[in-house]
C-alpha cells in the first residue's frame, strides 16, 4: 500500500505517522503483509488475566505458607507477631526463620483448635481479626450471569434482525443505489441500439433542467418500460440513463419484493417508494417486471394472493406520484404480454421503448464497444464479424469477444485473429467440437453425403441463403455435422419462394441419403421438423395455401402463464384440418420431388462435395464454389442464373 505522504514532516502529523503506524492499528504503513489490530474489549481481557497472574505467581510468592503445626511452634519460641485471624487462614509476621530472614509474611491454614487464642494470649503475641465483605462476590454473581445473557441477546439479534435479510428489517427495500458505488455508465456505453437511446434521452433531459418541461406546462412520463429480448441491453441502458442525468438510481429485481410473509412485498414498495422521493430526482429500476407485474387473476387457486396484492401497491404509488418530483420509474421485461393491462395504461408506464435485436451495422458497433480492451490482429474485420452474426444480441457478441480471446491465449498468441472470432462463432452456434467423438466409416459417409445435399441444394436455388461452410466435425450433443449459410442482407420479411426455396434445403440431406444410399437414416429428425413447422405456418398463418385462400387459421399464440389449462378449441371444421394437414403434406412432398430433381441431376456434384469432406471434414464457401462451379443454378428457374447468390451476412443452419 503506498504512503501518500512526501518526506517533509506535516503540521498535522501525529507521533504515530512520524513512526510509521496507521491509527486502525501498530502495523507499519506500507506493510500490506501484516495483520492490523484493532483495540477491543478482548484485549481488555488479556490484559487483565495477565495482571492476574502476575499477582498470584510473582507478588504471592513472597509470602510462605507453613505448616499449622510449625506455625504453633512459632509461636511457643516467640517468633510470630501481628496476627489476622479470618475464618479460613491464619497470617502475619515471623521475626525470624531458619533461614536467616527476619520480618518475613507468612501464611497458614486455619485449623479448627479452641486453645489457640489462649495460647496466643500466654504469649503475649498481638492479634486482630479480620471481616470479609460480601458485596464484591454478590454483586459479580448478578452481574457475570446478566452479561452473559446480554451478548447472547445481542448476537442473536444481529444475526437475526441486524442484516439487510433479518427478520427486523424484512419490510425494508433492498434496492441498491447504484450512485454510491461509483459506477459510471453513459450512452457511450451503449451501442447498437440509437433509436431506443433518443427516446430516453428526453428523460435524461428532464432530469437535469426540469424547468424547460414545465414551462410549458409539459409533463414528463411517470414510467418507462423496457421491453426486448433477453440480452438486449435494458438494464445497461437504464444504468446509461442514470450515469448521463447524474441522479440516484435504485435498483431491485422484481423478484425481491415477494417474500414468503405476507404483506412484505407492499411493505419494501412502501419503503422502497419513500427512499426515492427523499433522494428525488432520481430514478427507480425495477429488473424483471414480469415477476411482479404478472396479470392478475391467473392464480389457479384463486384468492389475493400476496403477489397481487405487491402489485396493488406498487400501482398504488406510481398513482401517488407527482410529476414535478423527479422520480421516475423504469422497468424491464422480456415478457410484456403477461403484465397486469393496468400496469401498462397512461399515467403509469406511458412509455413502451422496444429494444429490438440489433442489425448488422447495430451489432458492429456493438462489437466496435466489446473489443476495446482486446488486442486484436490488422486481419481482423469487425464488419465481417458482423455479417456472420445475425440474431446474436450484445450479450452475445460480448460472449464472442470473450471466446476469441480465451481460443487466442490458448493457442499462445499474440492477438485474436479472425480464425478465432469464426471458431468462436462456430462454438456458440453449434457446441463444443467433439473431434474425439468416434463414428464408423459408414455413419461418416452418410454424414457427408447428407451435408453436400443442403449445400448443393442452397447453392442450385435462387433465393437459398449462401454457403458460408459445411462440416461433419461433430459439435454439442447431437449435431454430427452442420451447413453454415449466410444470408445476403438482414431480412424481416420473407416471400413465398424464399419460404419454398428453405423448405427444399432442410430436405436435402434426405433427399441425398436416399439417392446415394437407397437408405434413409434418423439424422434428418430436426431438418424435417423445421420444414414441417415452415409449411404448417405457410398454410395456417401466411395464407400461402391455394386451396385454403386467404384465411388464418391460428390465433395468436398465448403464453403459456395465460393459458386456462385446457386445450384451446379450434375454430375451423375437422374438414378443414384434414385440408390442412394435406395441404402441409403436399408441400414437403413438392420440396422432396424438386430436391430429388436437383440431386439427381448434380450427381456428380454430389460425389465430388462429399469426398472432399470425407477427406478434410470441412470445407469453405469458396472452396465450395471451386469445386462444383460459381455459376450453379437450378433449372426450375431460368432467370436464376442472372440473380445474386452469393453475399456477405450472417448465420443459419440447414
Amino acid at each position: 500500500m503506498a504512503n501518500n505522504r512526501d518526506n517533509t514532516p506535516q503540521e498535522d502529523e501525529s507521533i504515530f505517522d512520524k513512526l510509521g503506524f496507521s491509527w486502525s492499528g501498530m502495523s507499519p504503513k506500507g506493510d500490506p503483509g501484516r495483520k492490523k489490530m484493532h483495540f477491543s474489549f478482548w484485549y481488555f481481557l488479556m490484559a487483565l488475566v495477565a495482571f492476574s497472574l502476575i499477582q498470584d505467581y510473582i507478588v504471592a510468592r513472597q509470602t510462605d505458607t507453613v505448616p499449622y503445626s510449625v506455625f504453633k511452634q512459632d509461636v511457643v519460641a516467640g517468633k510470630i507477631k501481628n496476627l489476622v485471624l479470618t475464618p479460613q487462614r491464619i497470617s502475619g509476621i515471623i521475626t525470624k526463620d531458619g533461614q536467616g530472614r527476619k520480618n518475613w509474611p507468612f501464611v497458614t491454614v486455619r485449623v479448627k483448635d479452641p486453645g489457640l487464642v489462649k495460647l496466643l494470649d500466654a504469649h503475649k503475641i498481638k492479634y486482630t481479626g479480620h471481616y470479609e465483605s460480601k458485596w464484591l462476590s454478590t454483586l459479580l454473581s448478578w452481574i457475570i450471569p446478566l452479561a452473559f445473557f446480554f451478548i447472547i441477546w445481542r448476537v442473536l439479534i444481529s444475526r437475526v434482525g441486524g442484516g439487510p435479510q433479518g427478520v427486523l428489517s424484512i419490510g425494508k427495500s433492498h434496492a441498491r443505489v447504484l450512485a454510491d458505488t461509483g459506477v459510471r455508465t453513459t450512452f457511450k456505453d451503449v451501442a447498437g441500439i440509437d433509436e431506443a437511446k433518443q427516446e430516453l434521452a428526453e428523460i435524461v433531459e428532464f432530469l437535469r433542467t426540469p424547468e424547460k418541461f414545465t414551462r410549458l406546462g409539459g409533463k414528463i412520463p411517470k414510467g418507462v418500460l423496457l421491453v426486448g429480448a433477453p440480452g438486449t441491453g435494458k438494464t445497461l441502458l437504464a444504468k446509461a440513463v442514470a450515469g448521463e442525468s447524474g441522479v440516484p438510481f435504485f435498483s431491485m429485481s422484481g423478484s425481491d419484493f415477494v417474500e414468503m410473509f405476507v404483506g412484505v412485498g407492499a411493505a419494501r414498495v412502501r419503503d422502497l417508494f419513500a427512499q426515492a422521493k427523499k433522494q428525488a430526482p432520481c430514478i427507480i429500476f425495477v429488473d424483471e417486471l414480469d415477476a411482479l407485474g404478472k396479470a392478475r387473476g391467473m392464480n389457479p387457486m384463486g384468492g389475493h394472493d400476496e403477489r397481487e396484492q405487491t402489485l396493488n401497491q406498487l400501482l398504488v404509488e406510481m398513482d401517488g406520484f407527482d410529476a414535478t418530483v423527479g422520480v421516475i420509474i423504469m422497468a424491464a421485461t422480456n415478457r410484456p404480454e403477461i403484465l397486469d393491462p393496468a400496469l401498462l395504461r397512461p399515467g403509469r408506464f406511458d412509455r413502451h421503448v422496444a429494444i429490438d435485436r440489433p442489425d448488422v451495422r447495430g451489432r458492429e458497433e456493438i462489437l466496435k464497444v466489446h473489443v476495446k480492451g482486446v488486442k486484436l490482429s490488422a486481419e481482423v474485420d469487425l464488419a465481417k464479424v458482423a455479417a456472420l452474426t445475425p440474431g446474436f444480441v450484445g450479450a452475445d457478441l460480448a460472449n464472442l469477444v470473450n471466446e476469441a480471446a480465451l481460443l487466442s491465449a490458448r493457442r499462445n498468441k499474440g492477438s485474436v485473429g479472425m480464425v478465432e472470432f469464426q471458431d468462436a462463432i462456430d462454438r456458440i452456434v453449434g457446441g463444443l467440437e467433439k473431434k474425439n467423438r468416434m463414428m464408423n466409416e459408414k455413419e461418416k459417409r452418410i454424414v457427408a453425403y447428407h451435408e453436400s445435399g443442403h449445400a448443393l441444394v442452397a447453392m442450385s436455388l435462387p433465393t437459398a441463403d449462401s454457403v458460408n461452410k459445411v462440416t461433419i466435425i461433430p459439435r454439442g450433443i447431437a449435431a454430427l455435422g452442420y451447413t453454415q449459410q449466410l444470408p445476403t442482407e438482414d431480412r424481416y420479411l420473407m416471400t413465398r419462394e424464399e419460404l419454398l426455396d428453405r423448405l427444399s434445403v432442410l430436405v436435402g440431406g434426405r433427399v441425398a441419403e436416399e439417392i446415394v444410399f437407397g437408405d434413409i437414416s434418423t439424422g434428418a429428425q430436426n431438418d424435417l421438423q423445421k420444414a414441417t413447422d415452415i409449411a404448417r405456418s405457410m398454410v395456417t398463418e401466411y395464407g400461402m395455401s391455394e386451396k385454403l385462400g386467404l384465411v388464418t387459421y391460428e390465433k395468436e399464440r398465448r403464453p403459456l402463464m395465460l393459458d386456462t389449462g385446457s386445450a384451446p378449441a379450434k375454430e375451423y371444421s375437422d374438414e378443414t384440418a384434414k385440408d390442412i394437414d394435406a395441404e402441409v403434406s403436399l408441400l414437403v412432398e413438392k420440396a422432396h420431388e424438386r430436391v430429388k430433381r436437383i440431386l439427381t441431376e448434380r450427381r456428380e456434384q454430389l460425389e465430388i462435395v462429399s469426398q472432399k469432406l470425407l477427406e478434410q471434414e470441412t470445407v469453405t464457401g469458396d472452396e465450395l464454389r471451386e469445386l462444383v462451379g460459381k455459376e450453379f443454378a437450378s433449372q426450375d428457374d431460368p432467370d436464376s442464373a442472372e440473380k445474386s447468390m452469393y453475399g456477405e451476412a450472417s448465420i443459419g443452419h440447414a
